[in-house]
């Protein structure tokens, strides 16, 4: 199933990535070192600058270091793979970082008494979550589920698309990114689920799942 952001694209990206995690490997710096610094880079946008209302420097640093999460998979890669603890480091700071982007979001349309944006928010924080439970979930009953349009990349890049045209005073920007995102978040969940669902019939020996 395609995704927003293309594979094409993903991979120009990897290209650029690996000259950087290249060197960062060879300078001694370890993929869960920055996995750790892209989420303090996102909590000091997102908390630091998204939450008091300066959107577009806010957005612009928390897509910068949410870019990281490229380069750790690229050092890991690189260095002989990830592993478990990793991996789940790396997890558990996407939930972290997550958290803080919708949760700054969230704070910063209620000081401007904008109730939908709001609850779209809300809904954006729960429904991601809920995505990257589902795959968890799966991969944790030795299924697949690399399915979906919008994965944690494309759910920040339409956020901050909507956060930087609002900063520069495109107002109903932010709030429509977020209606937009909680709704491919929620189609994501079920594409996922429904993919999950196809699995658990085909290893059932009596087609029931």
């Amino acid at each position: 199933m395609a995704k927003i952001f293309q594979v094409s694209a993903r991979a120009g990206m990897t290209r650029v990535v690996e000259p950087i995690a290249r060197a960062l490997l060879r300078a001694g710096v370890t993929p869960n070192a920055v996995t750790v610094a892209g989420t303090v880079g996102v909590l000091v946008g997102a908390l630091g600058l998204g939450a008091r209302g300066h959107l577009v420097a806010g957005a612009l640093i928390v897509t910068l270091f949410a870019l990281t999460d490229l380069l750790d998979g690229t050092m890991a890669r690189m260095s002989g793979g990830s592993t478990k603890f990793g991996a789940f480091l790396d997890s558990s700071m996407d939930r972290v970082a997550d958290s803080a982007v919708f949760g700054a979001v969230a704070y910063w349309l209620a000081t401007q008494g904008d109730h939908s944006g709001v609850a779209a928010a809300l809904v954006c924080l729960a429904a991601g979550s809920l995505v990257s439970y589902v795959k968890a979930r799966a991969e944790g009953l030795g299924m697949t589920c690399n399915v979906g349009i919008a994965e944690r990349t494309e759910r920040l890049l339409i956020v901050g698309v909507g956060g930087i045209l609002t900063g520069l005073h495109v107002k109903p920007a932010l709030e429509i990114a977020l209606w937009l995102l909680a709704a491919v978040s929620i189609f994501t969940v079920g594409q996922r689920m429904a993919h999950v669902y196809r699995q658990a019939q085909q290893l059932q020996p009596n087609g029931q799942a």
